[in-house]
This record gives C-alpha cells, sequence and structure tokens, in this order.
C-alpha cells in the first residue's frame, strides 16, 4: 500500500472512530504492554507522530503497528496491507522511463530534467524519511542511472548524467551512514567523488569531503574531521552551501578538541557567511544551506564545548522547532544538545529527563546514538534517578540496529 494510501486509511480509521489525535495518543497508552508503555514518548511528542503518520510524511515502524492494530481492533496485516517500501521509488522510476520513451531518445533533456527533480525531491526528504526507507529509493534511481551510462548522448548530456549519478551517491552515502553501514558508506562516497571529478563539480566534490568529515566526528577522530572540513572549505564554491556546512562541520571539531579561540572563530565565520542569506525555497533540501540550521549547529558546538551560552540556544531551537512541520530529527537532536547543556549547568536530573525524550521519539537514527550515550554515561555516573530508566530506553532504541536497522523513523 503507498505511503498516500496507507496515511490515508490511518486517518479514516480514526476519525471513524470519532477520535482526536490526542484521543488515539492517549489510547495508544493504554493498549500498549507495560513494557511498551514505558518507552513511548511524551503524549505531545505521541500526537506529532501520529499527525506524521496520517501525512504520510514517514511509516509506521513495528511498535506502532501493533499500537494502531490494537486500537482500531484491525489486524495488523489487515491494516498495513503488506505494503512494499519500494514501491514509491518504482512508481517515481515508471514515470521517468515513460517520459523517456516518448520522447523517443535514449537519454534526452525530458529524461534528465526528470532525474534532476528526482534528486531534488529525494535530498529533501532526507530530514523526515526513515534512512532505510530513503536509501531503498536512492539505490533504485542510481541503478536506473547506472543503466542509462551505456545509451547515446552528447557530451552535455552525458555530464548532467554524471552530475545526477554523483548526487544520489553522496546522498545513499549519508544514509549508509546514518544506518552505521560504514563499508558501503565509504565506498559510495568514493563513487561521488570520482563523479564530480568526472564532471568538473566543485560543489559535489566538496560535500563529499564534508560529509566524511561528519563520519570521522561521529567516529571520533575529530583531527581527521577537521582536515577534511578544511579540505571542503579548500575545494567548494566559496559562500556556497557546502562551504558554509564545512566551516560549521570545523566548528564542531574544535569543539569536540576544546578548543575554546578556534572554535568561536569557525562560529563567527559561519555567522558572517549565513546573515546575507535568506531561507531557500525548499529549507528541508538537504545540500541547500537553510539558515535556521545555523543556531542549531551553534547550540551543538556550545554544548560540546561547554560553553553556557549553550543552553538558551539550545532552547531557543528546539523551540522554533517544536512548531515547525518537517524537523522532527533536528528536534530530537536539539534535545541532546540541551540534555549535554544542562549537565554542564548541575541539573543532571533535568538533562536525564531531556534525553529520554529524545532516546524515546523514534527520531534518532545511528549515526546520532554516541551523542545520547556521551550524556547517558554522565547521568549513570552521577547517580540520577532516571539513570536506570533512560539506560533501558537506550538499549530498546538500539536492539533494531542489532537485528538489521528495522524501521528507523527520522
Amino acid at each position: 500500500m503507498p505511503d498516500k494510501e496507507l496515511a490515508a486509511r490511518l486517518r479514516a480509521e480514526r476519525k471513524a472512530r470519532g477520535l482526536t489525535v490526542a484521543d488515539l495518543a492517549e489510547l495508544f497508552r493504554d493498549v500498549a504492554s507495560e513494557r511498551v508503555a514505558r518507552r513511548l514518548p511524551a503524549l505531545k511528542d505521541l500526537e506529532r507522530t501520529i499527525r506524521g503518520h496520517e501525512a504520510g510524511e514517514h511509516v509506521a515502524g513495528p511498535r506502532y503497528r501493533i499500537l494502531y492494530a490494537r486500537a482500531f481492533g484491525i489486524p495488523e496485516a489487515e491494516l498495513f496491507g503488506g505494503r512494499t517500501p519500494s514501491a514509491p521509488a518504482d512508481d517515481e522510476l515508471d514515470a521517468v522511463e515513460l517520459a523517456r520513451r516518448v520522447a523517443a531518445s535514449d537519454v534526452g533533456d525530458e529524461t534528465l530534467v526528470a532525474l534532476e527533480i528526482a534528486v531534488d525531491e529525494l535530498a529533501a526528504a532526507y530530514p523526515v524519511a526513515a534512512p532505510g526507507e530513503l536509501l531503498k529509493r536512492t539505490r533504485r534511481f542510481l541503478g536506473y542511472v547506472s543503466q542509462l551510462m551505456d545509451a547515446r548522448m552528447t557530451l552535455v548530456e552525458l555530464r548532467r548524467l554524471v552530475v545526477v549519478g554523483g548526487w544520489l551517491s553522496l546522498l545513499a552515502a549519508t544514509c549508509d551512514i546514518d544506518l552505521g553501514q560504514r563499508p558501503a558508506a565509504a565506498a559510495r562516497l568514493r563513487t561521488a567523488a570520482q563523479l564530480a571529478e568526472h564532471a568538473e563539480h566543485p560543489e559535489i566534490l566538496a560535500w563529499t569531503l564534508e560529509t566524511r568529515a561528519w563520519q570521522k566526528l561521529t567516529d571520533g577522530d575529530y583531527r581527521g574531521a577537521l582536515s577534511l572540513a578544511r579540505d571542503a572549505q579548500d575545494v567548494a564554491p566559496r559562500g556556497g552551501s557546502a562551504f558554509i556546512q564545512a566551516t560549521a562541520q570545523e566548528g564542531r571539531a574544535w569543539a569536540r578538541l576544546a578548543a575554546g579561540p578556534e572554535t568561536r572563530d569557525a562560529l563567527a565565520r559561519v555567522e558572517r557567511l549565513v546573515m546575507p542569506l535568506t531561507t531557500p525555497d525548499r529549507p528541508e533540501h538537504h545540500y541547500r544551506y537553510d539558515p535556521a540550521k545555523s543556531d542549531a549547529y551553534t547550540a551543538t558546538t556550545l554544548s560540546w564545548l561547554g560553553d553556557p551560552a549553550a543552553e538558551p540556544y539550545a532552547r531557543g531551537v528546539l523551540a522554533r522547532l517544536e512548531g515547525a512541520v518537517g524537523r522532527p530529527r533536528r528536534a530530537a537532536s536539539a534535545r541532546l544538545d540541551l540534555g549535554l547543556a544542562l549537565l554542564a549547568a548541575g541539573r543532571a536530573d533535568e538533562a536525564a529527563h531531556t534525553v529520554l525524550e529524545a532516546v524515546t521519539s523514534g527520531r534518532l537514527v545511528p549515526s546520532n546514538y554516541w551523542r545520547a550515550e556521551e550524556v547517558i554515561a554522565a547521568v549513570q555516573a552521577l547517580d540520577v534517578p532516571k539513570a536506570a530508566e533512560l539506560n533501558e530506553a537506550y538499549r530498546e532504541l538500539c536492539r533494531p540496529a542489532e537485528v538489521g536497522q528495522g524501521d528507523v523513523q527520522s
């Protein structure tokens, strides 16, 4: 069952029972087992998750499927209809292939425009799509692009196709990193870099370096992250999205190295770069820098540095994201930032509660687990009352990754 059809079904079943979203959130708690109920997010976050399911923004994972089935009194298999996540990508590719055949061309402008639009759609889906789902869609398009490489085309058309392949490889690598699939990510990043060099496309090349810097950062190799972030700035068109992101990444690396002056210098450079920018037409696009991300990166960077200013930054970012649509992953990250800032301020109980909300939100991806671990370890060392509950919730979060990733919602 396609996402939109399933979303409509869930919405219709709720309304047929005269339930509001808030009612359904309460009902989820009633029908959940004691063990699951303890791990459900706060009611406000639960309502937001339900709205996301009903809007088709993300697919209900195994836990939520059971809750929906129990709440509606419908067998899980009947309610969800054995839907196949790859269907949307198949539909998208069928549309591109039909356009190509209608144009009676091996690779013509119509096909390339359709693929370029698809790249933008996939990149815009990144903040809200489950990494595994988005990776499946992206891989399907990569396979199609690979098939077209042997077709007849002009040199200009070939370059455009290579650029599409570069962006797709980069996005697939980013999903791989989110899922903790390091060897696959490394291979895709190498491919993206090779395609960028072949097409003489410095923006893609810079993004591959920035993405590698981010991976090094999550792996704890802060010096390596710093070096790659600087390399990305050397390659990137000055003032472009990759340049700004790489500068922000440099600041985060300096913060992990506890280098205060260097960290603040990088933050000041990002602020100068962002100041003249306006919000892009698609701020959710992963490769178009949204000025609103600047405060979120500042909150993260200052929290890692242990700067007291991190707390008001993180609170401000979280307040803005709470009322925003399509920013669930950023909101979860903001809670991790706030938790770390609260620890630095000596408010360990509040930090534990805040991080518990992030861990049980269903929005964290494996590449962010280490950030949660950092706060959890500190909370346990301080013998905070919520430490055991937080640790158990974290183990539950990690379990799907250990058995094949499951449905990780972002």
